[in-house]
C-alpha cells in the first residue's frame, strides 16, 4: 500500500479507503439479531482484507443502515492505534440531536472516539448554515474533540463547486470528501482550494459514480487498454498529488484486487495516461464533434435559474457520456436520480420541454438553438424508471 499525508491532519492515509455503503445488511436500522450470519461474515472478511493490504481506514456513515452496527463487531478484534476509523453524520438544525447521533455511532462503532468524523452533506446554505452558525453542529463536533470522541473535523459534499468552495474557505474544517475523477472533473476548483487551506482530500466513489467502472462497456475498455477502466481512472486521480484516497466501495473481499494494480503504475502515470487520455478525447470529439466537446459547458446556467428547474448542465454531460463511451446504463441511472435525489442530486429532467421556453437561459451559449433538441433526445435515451438514492439521508 501507499500512503498520503492527509493534509494538516498529519494522518498518513491509504490511497485506498474502505468505504462503508456496499456491504451492509440493510439500509434501515435492525437488531443485531436480524443480520444474518453469512452477510457479517462477507463483511468481516472485506474488512480483514482490506487490512491485509494495507487498507486500514474504514469510512462509513450514521445514514448506512447497519454498516456501523455490523462494523462494530469486528473492529474492537484489531489494535485501535493502527486504524483510521470515520464516520459522517448529517448536519441537524437541533445540535443537540447532532450530538445525540454520534453518541450512538460510537455505540454502534463500539469505540471510543473516532479518527475523522465528516459533516455529511453540506450540498446547499441550509446544511451550512446548520454546521457554522454560532451554537450550530460544528461547535458541537469542537466540543467532541475537546473530550476525545473526535480527532479531526471534515464534511462530505454532493453540492456544487461554489458550495463546496465557500465552505472549504470557512477554514473550520480539516479536510473534504468529493466527487471528482475522470468523467466529472468539475470540481477541481474545490480541490485547489483544500490544497490552499492544507486539507485532506477524500474522492468519493470513483469506481460506482465514476462510471459503473466495476461492469464498463466494451467501447470504454477498449478505449481504456492495457489498463481496464477502473485501473485507468484510479491511475488518473492519483497521479494528482492533490488527491490523498479514493474510496473503495467493497462488497466482497475480492473487489480490492483489481484496484491493487494500480499502485505499482503510479511512478509512471506521466508516460501511461497520456495515449489513453488522447484516445478518450479523440473519441468524444468524433461522436460528438469538436466544437461541441470544446464549448458546450460554456455559461449554461445553474438549475435554479433554469424555467422548471431543469438541470441543462448535467443532463447534456450524461447525453455526451452514453453517446461517447456507450455509459448509457451509468447515464440512465444518474438521469433518473433527476427530481428524486434532493439536495444530493439537485434539478429536474427534461420531461416538461414542450411546458417550458428555455430560450432566455440558453442566450449565451454558443450552442444555444441545438441545446433544446439535445435535451429532449437525452430524455428519449435516458428515462426510464425513477431512482432513488441508496441512502435516504
Amino acid at each position: 500500500m501507499l500512503y498520503r499525508r492527509f493534509g494538516r491532519t498529519e494522518l498518513q492515509m491509504p490511497v485506498f479507503s474502505c468505504g462503508g455503503m456496499r456491504y451492509q445488511f440493510k439500509w434501515e436500522d435492525v437488531p443485531n439479531h436480524e443480520i444474518p450470519a453469512d452477510n457479517q461474515a462477507n463483511l468481516e472478511a472485506t474488512i480483514r482484507r482490506a487490512i491485509e493490504v494495507g487498507i486500514n481506514h474504514i469510512e462509513t456513515a450514521r445514514g448506512y443502515g447497519t454498516s456501523e452496527m455490523q462494523l462494530g463487531r469486528i473492529l474492537p478484534k484489531f489494535p485501535r492505534e493502527k486504524l483510521i476509523i470515520q464516520t459522517k453524520i448529517n448536519p441537524k438544525a437541533d445540535a443537540k440531536e447532532f450530538r445525540e447521533t454520534l453518541e450512538q455511532s460510537l455505540k454502534n462503532l463500539q469505540l471510543d472516539y473516532v479518527d475523522l468524523l465528516g459533516l455529511h452533506g453540506i450540498n446547499h446554505p441550509e446544511s451550512l448554515d446548520d454546521s457554522i452558525r454560532p451554537g450550530g453542529c460544528l461547535e458541537v463536533a469542537q466540543q467532541l474533540r475537546a473530550e476525545g470522541k473526535v480527532r479531526f473535523i471534515g464534511f462530505s459534499t454532493h453540492g456544487s463547486t461554489d458550495m463546496i468552495v465557500q465552505t472549504i474557505n470557512t477554514n473550520q474544517f480539516d479536510y473534504v470528501n468529493l466527487h471528482w475523477y475522470y468523467i466529472n472533473q468539475w470540481n477541481w476548483a474545490a480541490i485547489e482550494a483544500a490544497k490552499r487551506h492544507d486539507m485532506g482530500v477524500f474522492i468519493i466513489s470513483p469506481s460506482d459514480k465514476g462510471g459503473l467502472l466495476y461492469k464498463p462497456p466494451q467501447k470504454l475498455v477498449n478505449l481504456c487498454a492495457p489498463l481496464s477502466p477502473m485501473v485507468f481512472n484510479d491511475l488518473f486521480c492519483l497521479s494528482h498529488q492533490e488527491v490523498h484516497t479514493l474510496s473503495l466501495g467493497a462488497a466482497k473481499p475480492e473487489d480490492f484486487d483489481e484496484h491493487l494494480k494500480t499502485l505499482e503504475l503510479i511512478d509512471r502515470s506521466s508516460e501511461i495516461l497520456p495515449p489513453i487520455l488522447a484516445r478518450l478525447e479523440s473519441e468524444a470529439i468524433a461522436t460528438l464533434g469538436e466544437d461541441w466537446v470544446k464549448s458546450w459547458e460554456t455559461n449554461l446556467p445553474n438549475f435554479d435559474e433554469t424555467p422548471g428547474e431543469v438541470n441543462i448542465r448535467v443532463i447534456l454531460w450524461l447525453r455526451n457520456l452514453a453517446i461517447a463511451y456507450d455509459l448509457v446504463e451509468y447515464a440512465k441511472m444518474r438521469y433518473n436520480l433527476l427530481g428524486n435525489g434532493g439536495h444530493w442530486f439537485p434539478g429536474n429532467k427534461a420531461d416538461r420541454l414542450d411546458e417550458l421556453d428555455l430560450r432566455k437561459s440558453l442566450t449565451r451559449n454558443p450552442h444555444a438553438d441545438k441545446i433544446p433538441q439535445f435535451l429532449k433526445q437525452a430524455h428519449q435515451m435516458l428515462a426510464g424508471e425513477a431512482v432513488k438514492r441508496l441512502s435516504r439521508t
